[in-house]
């Protein structure tokens, strides 16, 4: 999930770091998707009440659960979609446990792992008065396919009758993939096992919509939901604005609880400065976009117990169009490696207090990471310093010199900062590098369609689910890769059989085994460094900054700060 984050740090980080009152650190491995969870707190009903202002500069595009894939939109889905499984709605560890959602309890799982029968709730409605009917379920899936979402052809595809609907995507019928049966009961069919799938069916993408909504991308319309909260305008240039479902009544605490704002309005258009001026002074309850290097100090000090820091499983990495000059050349695409200084990217983000550098495309503690570096000076397990001299050499041996390559990145700061350090890298090495930034409404699906001819991008990835499959598999298997489609998530276009082949594989194996999985995933992390499609940068820590009046900060390791359980009143 792409997002943006942070800005310049400079020594005032270590007064921030240490001040914040968060501290969440990375997992050490995936949890079970059914395992049982705690239950969040009970609610209290005197802390409900009042607005939730939030600001961003931008808004995060498409307003669609099952299109859009930004995390700064999927904190909110949490709040205003349901899927028949979800992650459960609490902080630390807890945080990644699948529980039932919309399904009255886990799914019954049959036919050798191919099969999973749910019980839909009932009396559920949607935010227009609608009720949830397994019309709905049906009509739902297909959808992901009609809309062509991001994921349809990595986390869906195993669906009974998915090929077809990835090949003509506007007649999906999914006859034997999604069955509504006697009861109130739904089968998902599977082609093969995949325990990973209750996960696929916790995240937004995966949400339950009416059947009549559009079998296209809605946009800037609302769909209704089932969730705490419905989506009551939408206008990008200008605000966001949630309000309280008149038809909710909490089923199931853990998968949806009640929410306490009676309304969350998210602003669009200020300065991180001003974000920062406007929490301070009690105009807003928190910013998307972490706060600038000039203002660190004073919020390390004066403002402390209103930070929050917590460790991500994420990754900022650079892309290479593998299907389009220099990039369609493993040496150009290998030269960018050695060249670009690691640590230079994690000044730029802010210091090692708010990022760390990394060799590696699965993140250190997630599932299936491996210690190895490709592309560092003398060699080793960890990144050390760059090689600029390898970097021209190669590029010499290529015969790439003096091409010219554009990079696009999200005009925000810390984005184009990053932009303009890759664009001295890759001068020093031999090309003609142009910087071009763009709004980061529009930057993400940008960078995804081949047709705008991107050939290197700024990106960042947050994990969808603890499982190694999510960031190598999701963002870099042919599977992923929708040419001429803003929802084409694998940017670099790269698409190798023998290392696809080594991928599949290893889905396979997780039928039987994650941990065995997990050791394939290492060496298919390696396989994919070695022909270099993209360069890893980072991994990030993450600033949540909030007002005074702001409390019951819990942080989610699956979707963050959880929005709609903050107390404003």
């Amino acid at each position: 999930m792409a997002r943006r984050l942070a800005a310049v740090l400079t020594t005032a980080a270590l007064a921030l770091a240490t001040a914040a009152c968060g501290g969440g650190s990375s997992p050490s491995g995936g949890s079970s998707p059914g395992a049982s969870s705690t239950a969040p707190a009970t609610y209290q009903k005197q802390h409900a009440g009042g607005t939730l202002h939030l600001v961003a500069q931008a808004a995060g595009g498409t307003l669609d659960p099952q299109v859009n894939y930004t995390l700064q939109y999927w904190q909110l889905y949490q709040a205003t979609y349901d899927g028949l499984l979800a992650f459960t709605k609490v902080g630390g560890d807890q945080s990644f446990q699948v529980v039932p959602d919309l399904a009255a309890a886990q799914p019954k799982v049959t036919d050798g792992g191919k099969t999973y029968t749910f019980t839909l709730r009932k009396g559920i409605k949607f935010s227009n008065g609608q009720p949830v009917t397994t019309k709905d379920v049906v009509a739902s899936f297909e959808r992901i396919f009609k809309v062509s979402s991001p994921t349809a052809g990595t986390f869906y595809n195993g669906i009974v009758g998915a090929d077809a609907c990835m090949k003509t995507p506007a007649t999906c019928t999914l006859p034997k993939g999604v069955v509504a049966g006697p009861g109130n009961t739904v089968a998902i069919h599977l082609t093969e096992p995949d325990p990973e799938f209750p996960y696929k069916l916790a995240v937004p993408h995966a949400s339950i919509l009416p059947a009549d909504a559009p079998a296209k991308d809605g946009g800037t319309t609302p769909i209704p939901g089932t969730g705490a909260y419905y989506f009551a305008s939408y206008n990008p240039n200008r605000s966001l604005v949630m309000k309280r479902n008149p038809h909710f009544e909490a089923w199931n605490a853990d998968a949806q609880p009640q929410g306490y704002p009676d309304e969350i309005d998210e602003t669009f258009g200020l300065t991180v400065e001003a974000e920062v001026t406007a929490i301070e002074n009690g105009q807003a309850d928190w910013m998307l976009d972490s706060p600038p290097a000039d203002r660190l100090s004073e919020i390390g000090t004066k403002y402390a117990d209103q930070a929050h820091v917590n460790t991500l499983t994420a990754l900022w990495y650079a892309t290479m169009n593998t299907n389009m000059a220099p990039f369609n050349n493993l040496k150009a695409r290998q030269a960018v490696n050695w060249a670009i200084d690691r640590s230079a990217t994690v000044k730029i983000f802010g210091g090692t207090n708010l990022a760390a550098p990394v060799c590696t495309f699965l993140p250190p503690g997630f599932p299936g990471h491996t210690d190895f570096c490709d592309y560092t000076k003398g060699g080793g397990t960890t990144w050390k310093a760059a090689d600029l001299e390898k970097a021209k050499q190669l590029v010499k041996e290529s015969g790439t010199a003096g091409q010219t390559v554009g990079i696009v990145v999200s005009s925000d700061d810390v984005n184009k900062q990053m932009g303009e350090y890759l664009q001295s890298v890759l001068n020093s090495i031999g090309y003609k590098a142009v910087l071009k930034p763009l709004s980061g409404n529009i930057q993400f699906t940008y960078i995804q369609n081949t047709k705008n001819k991107v050939q290197m991008a700024v990106s960042q990835w947050y994990q969808d689910y603890p499982a190694a499959s999510d960031f190598l598999h999701v963002l870099l298997s042919c599977a992923s890769f929708h040419p001429g489609s803003d929802s084409s998530i694998n940017i670099s276009g790269f698409c190798d059989q023998k290392i696809e082949a080594q991928m599949n594989a290893a889905l396979k194996t997780e039928q039987t085994s994650m941990d065995e999985a997990d050791k394939q995933w290492g060496e298919i992390d390696k396989a994919v460094m070695a022909q270099a499609p993209v360069a890893p940068l980072f991994t990030p820590k993450l600033i949540d900054f909030v007002s005074k009046r702001v409390g019951n900060y819990q942080f989610s390791k699956q979707f963050y700060m959880l929005v709609d359980q903050l107390w404003v009143k």
